[in-house]
């Protein structure tokens, strides 16, 4: 038998190493410590870490990259981002939405981001991006796993054509229910929509994923109202709350209620350390709040919390890069959660709790699990969180689809003596 990539001495997330991990017809056939097989391609991880590849399970494709169309966002608010959306829109063309969402997942697979769940704008009675994207899914599918939600961005019930205009992008195959009860013009009309779009994706089977109260404001509670009509429509594990910021404001009373609700409920939790530690607390002088979600009590009660993306470029925020490796670090430190077990979460955080909001099948470093993984310039999720290692394989079913060189900076840091081609640099004495 002739193996398709055979990867030698490899540490897993969970700490085993020594391991060789086999790929044969695009999936992994073998995971033991020694295996006896030609291979079209054989790597030496040299004890590295070898993970499951990145997993980002919020962000925004129709928009990313667009920075500075038509203008800055100056307040650095979601509000004015939101409003700056709008008025890109009128001016987007098929073509262009295209064009840099396929930048950026070139981008992603270099960075061994090989799975994206992506939020698009439902409320252009033209559903551009919708069609766009649609086709965009269709031409990485060799390389990237693309799911889209349907996402009301002015509001499912303030939007005069959004309930329709989902209907239509999920008849056109988007994957997922989106909503954004926050944005609603009342309280009232934020549970109403949160009914309405649960019952939807319990009508057609579809998994949903709300933008929840990503606001300062303590009373935006309609992760209570999620919770609960997941419950009564049976949607436990397709339900995800994300941002669900305002829990960083609300009491501690009723938080100790709506944790143990969540619980219950079988929701996902996404928190986008890199966007709402910028967008959130806007409005406070001093002392001035973080603006995340509660991760390490929603942890403890047993919640699947994963981290997102969210931007990259675009009306909200102006940095990124697609390594979710950044997310992971930032999370560290804006929550802040510096044990030793809560930064090796982090990195479970953007792969393996990441892919269960997504409900990847194939997803792992399993026997009949698919190829893919990422070799990292990092003996653990640790070394790797810290260092933003390098991926210096990406696999996508067997195959190395993206390579990237050893950072001779990293070798120093992971404690390995640092090997110099003598014809290349030297130190000067």
């Amino acid at each position: 038998m002739t193996l398709d990539l055979l990867i030698r001495n490899a540490t897993l997330p969970d700490g085993r190493s020594g391991l060789d991990i086999a790929a044969r017809h695009r999936k992994i056939v073998a995971v033991e410590p020694r295996v006896e097989a030609d291979a079209r391609e054989t790597i030496d991880a040299r004890g590295r870490l070898v993970s499951p590849p990145f997993v980002d399970c919020h962000f925004h494709l129709d928009a990313t990259l667009s920075l500075g169309l038509p203008r800055l966002n100056m307040s650095g608010t979601l509000l004015e981002g939101i409003a700056l959306w709008g008025e890109l829109k009128p001016l987007l063309t098929h073509e262009a939405v295209a064009e840099r969402a396929l930048r950026y997942c070139d981008l992603a697979v270099s960075r061994g981001l090989l799975a994206i769940r992506t939020h698009v704008d439902v409320c252009d009675d033209r559903l551009l991006a919708v069609e766009a994207l649609l086709e965009v899914k269709k031409q990485v599918k060799p390389y990237l796993d693309l799911q889209l939600v349907a996402f009301p961005q002015d509001g499912y019930l303030r939007s005069p054509n959004a309930a329709k205009n989902l209907a239509r992008a999920l008849d056109l195959g988007v994957d997922v229910v989106g909503g954004i009860p926050h944005f609603e013009r009342t309280m009232a009309d934020g549970a109403a929509s949160v009914k309405a779009l649960c019952e939807l994706a319990a009508a057609r089977g579809l998994p949903i994923d709300l933008h929840c109260d990503e606001s300062d404001d303590p009373n935006s509670r309609h992760i209570e109202t999620l919770a609960a009509e997941t419950l009564r429509l049976g949607l436990n594990g397709r339900a995800t709350a994300s941002h669900a910021t305002s829990m960083h404001s609300m009491d501690n009373y009723y938080v100790s209620k709506l944790i143990p609700l969540i619980a219950e409920s079988g929701i996902n939790v996404v928190a986008n350390p890199l966007i709402n530690i910028t967008l959130q607390g806007r409005h406070d002088t001093y002392p001035r709040r973080r603006g995340l979600t509660r991760i390490p009590e929603l942890r403890a009660a047993g919640v699947n919390v994963a981290l997102g993306q969210d931007c990259v470029m675009d009306p909200w925020y102006g940095l990124g890069g697609a390594d979710m490796l950044d997310v992971a670090h930032m999370a560290v430190h804006a929550v802040p959660m510096t044990s030793r077990e809560a930064i090796a979460w982090s990195f479970a955080g953007v792969t393996d709790a990441a892919a269960r909001v997504m409900g990847l099948g194939g997803y792992g470093l399993h026997i009949g699990a698919d190829a893919d993984f990422v070799v990292l310039q990092a003996a653990d999720p640790i070394e790797a969180v810290r260092l933003r290692a390098e991926r210096l394989y990406v696999v996508r079913r067997g195959r190395v689809i993206a390579r990237t060189p050893e950072r001779l900076t990293s070798l120093a840091l992971e404690g390995r003596p640092a090997t110099l081609d003598p014809a290349g640099y030297a130190p000067k004495a």
